[in-house]
């Protein structure tokens, strides 16, 4: 699934490579055009949330891009990075990047301690997060709860992320402690853990101590290129967002720690079987 977010990240990199290949500078390109170099910069920052057609083809012909088909390639990313994705609709109950950053993502790796991880989670306990979390309007319930759900449409795509998620088992604890939501929502992680999908889920018991991710919550998300990855930090009203390659490397160690730690993906269903017996 194409993501906005996605296009343009992709194409500030793009933009970005071709003009160090042209052997210019930001204010050199600038001033070629008789821009400001904001203008260039935002290009390539990203912070052009709509760039113009017109403004990249000025730009790669300074740049010399004369290749037809690199050409059409850089000009469709722009395209893509100007539509409107599904979440927009829902701008007044999802905040930040997060939601179209994911519906790009060809991979997600999650550590959650607290919550059942959206993608995974039924209306019913999403529905209790919302009002546990002091989200007490009837409508921004519905409309949260409605977006959470239109955000698992991605795993049943044509083309699905590989989704690996670690869940603490303080999570299921406090799952446990709701009877009117635990069974259903066991049974629907076991349904997931048990389907040929592309989803692995992992749970990691009290019984490993200290751990890696004690840090809190975060998710790694991955894309085409390496060098695209980000870690997303989640809090209470949006997140921090990591791109350099050290803090990705640093959370892919950490991942890797928690996964050790962590009981087999084969064991799980079992696991969870046993919780509700």
């Amino acid at each position: 699934m194409s993501s906005p977010s996605v296009s343009r990240r992709q194409l500030s990199a793009q933009m970005r490579r071709k003009r160090l290949g042209a052997g210019l500078t930001i204010e050199k390109a600038a001033e070629t055009l008789e821009w400001s170099m904001t203008k260039v910069s935002n290009i390539e920052t990203g912070r052009s949330k709509k760039p113009a057609v017109t403004d990249i083809r000025l730009l790669l012909d300074v740049y010399g891009v004369d290749d037809d088909r690199e050409r059409e390639t850089i000009l469709n990313l722009t395209r893509q990075s100007r539509q409107r994705g599904w979440w927009n609709r829902y701008d007044d109950v999802l905040t930040g990047a997060y939601t179209s950053l994911e519906a790009g993502a060809t991979s997600l790796r999650s550590y959650e301690p607290l919550y059942i991880p959206g993608l995974l989670q039924t209306a019913e306990y999403a529905t209790a997060v919302c009002q546990a979390t002091l989200i007490r309007d009837p409508d921004d319930v519905q409309r949260t709860v409605e977006a959470r759900m239109k955000r698992q449409e991605i795993l049943i795509g044509e083309e699905p992320p590989e989704l690996w998620a670690i869940i603490d088992e303080h999570a299921l604890q406090l799952l446990r402690a709701t009877p009117g939501l635990f069974s259903a929502q066991i049974q629907q992680l076991i349904e997931v853990a048990e389907a040929p999908n592309s989803v692995t889920v992992q749970v990691l018991p009290v019984s490993a101590g200290l751990h890696a991710g004690m840090g809190g919550p975060f998710a790694i998300l991955d894309y085409g290129e390496p060098s695209e990855a980000i870690v997303f930090l989640e809090s209470d009203t949006d997140g921090l967002y990591l791109d350099q390659p050290k803090e990705i490397e640093r959370y892919r160690r950490i991942f890797d720690r928690l996964l050790a730690k962590a009981l087999d993906p084969d064991d799980v269903p079992g696991y969870l079987r046993n919780l509700t017996a």
